[in-house]
């Protein structure tokens, strides 16, 4: 891998770099998708919208805002600058970006009952915050998170869409998942109702380490060993672009979001 350049952030315990880009593809002429990329609080979220242009730009960006300022306000005062020395289960991060996701879903839900022409609006949500050396995770929908580790690339979310449910039951293969005309229906989303169960994740995060989050624009048009590949053989500030051209290169048939977080490990 060549050495990733670009934006550092450091504390006395680790180094981040991070990038990110959306596109509006070469079908839709609009972008749902929102995407935020906070070094100050080393927090990273991917959110594909629906519900129409206006109702599905509107759930992404509510969601990508409301999270920023929950973990804003939330993280801090918990962790007080010190680092946490209890269990995982007892870390007082653990719960903070779930119920920023729960939060923003609320606030989707409420502008949805006040402008009718919004009402059934809601987004996909993956979101990682970076803590005391690990990656905190919160995901609702299909938009996806990946672990670039030692090689190998590990799909840390499960999609919450029909196809995987179909897959999981063993009702179709995976090469009929990939085909299926049923790929854009998920079963969980943020804002659709007032609230959400959101899944959660804790990795221990290491030197090297790459995490690239992406809405399903790129996730349905490019295999993991390929994200992997690129991850690996491209200057980090250029993955997002290289990713993007990759699914416009296949047809870009929805909007694509991708940020990539590489870990340098201590400073």
């Amino acid at each position: 891998m060549h050495a990733p350049t670009g934006k550092r952030l450091a504390d006395r315990r680790i180094n981040t770099l991070s990038f990110g880009q959306t596109d509006v593809g070469m079908r839709r002429d609009h972008n749902e998708d929102s995407l935020l990329v906070n070094d100050d609080q080393r927090l990273y979220v991917v959110a594909d919208g629906m519900g129409g242009h206006a109702g599905g730009e509107m759930a992404s960006k509510i969601a990508v805002s409301t999270i920023d300022e929950f973990v804003s306000t939330e993280m801090s005062p918990l962790l007080n600058g010190q680092k946490f020395k209890g269990p995982i289960e007892q870390h007082p991060a653990l719960m903070v970006l779930p119920n920023a996701v729960k939060a923003a879903c609320a606030q989707i839900f409420r502008t949805a009952q006040e402008m009718p022409d919004l009402q059934g609006m809601g987004t996909t949500v993956t979101a990682v915050s970076f803590v005391d050396s690990f990656a905190f995770f919160a995901h609702v929908g299909d938009s996806r998170a990946y672990l670039v580790r030692d090689g190998h690339i590990e799909q840390l979310s499960e999609d919450h869409s029909l196809v995987n449910e179909q897959l999981k039951a063993g009702l179709i293969t995976e090469e009929q998942a990939r085909m299926s005309r049923f790929k854009n229906i998920i079963t969980r989303s943020v804002g659709f109702e007032e609230d959400v169960a959101v899944d959660t994740m804790v990795v221990p995060i290491q030197p090297g380490d790459i995490y690239l989050l992406c809405s399903d624009g790129l996730a349905n048009l490019a295999s993991d060993v390929e994200m992997r590949d690129i991850a690996y053989e491209n200057f980090l500030r250029d993955v997002p672009q290289r990713l993007i051209d990759l699914a416009n290169d296949r047809g870009g048939d929805d909007n694509i979001t991708v940020i990539t977080v590489y870990v340098n490990g201590d400073e």
